[in-house]
């Protein structure tokens, strides 16, 4: 049996919409890749929180948890849906680019906050920018 490449899927994941969004993402990419999807995979700071662990220490465990995934991921799928990139999806293609893995946003949405597009810092990071779940499952046949 083939061993599938890995995805770190970066999305926004803090309203229903959003965390609906991303499980029916995985699920799309899940027969191609093994698919890492941090709400579902990772830590969530509202899961670990309490009075027993400072909030300092809760997020350090997310990021670290979420930079080995990303470390032991083959490429990043970044949701780049809303007027604004996500700040964690910002910084999650970052260094994601940054250690040489393929990048690839997918944007459904078509509100943008600048005239010309994403911001260069995103658009110069992805390899390809889909317009929808039928773009990416194309490129993945490709």
């Amino acid at each position: 049996m083939e061993n599938k490449k890995r995805v770190y899927l970066a999305a926004p994941l803090f309203n229903e919409a959003e965390l609906t969004y991303n499980r029916e993402l995985k699920k799309t990419l899940s027969p191609y890749f093994d698919v890492f999807l941090p709400q579902e995979d990772g830590l969530l700071l509202r899961d670990i929180s309490s009075e027993s662990i400072s909030n300092d220490h809760a997020e350090g465990k997310i990021f670290n948890a979420d930079i080995t995934a990303m470390n032991n991921s083959d490429i990043i799928i970044a949701v780049l849906n809303g007027a604004h990139i996500d700040e964690g999806v910002a910084f999650e293609l970052g260094y994601c680019f940054a250690k040489g893995k393929r990048c690839i946003g997918i944007k459904e949405d078509v509100r943008q906050a600048l005239p010309t597009g994403n911001n260069p810092m995103i658009s110069k990071s992805c390899e390809k920018i889909l317009d929808s779940k039928t773009s990416l499952l194309s490129w993945i046949s490709s």
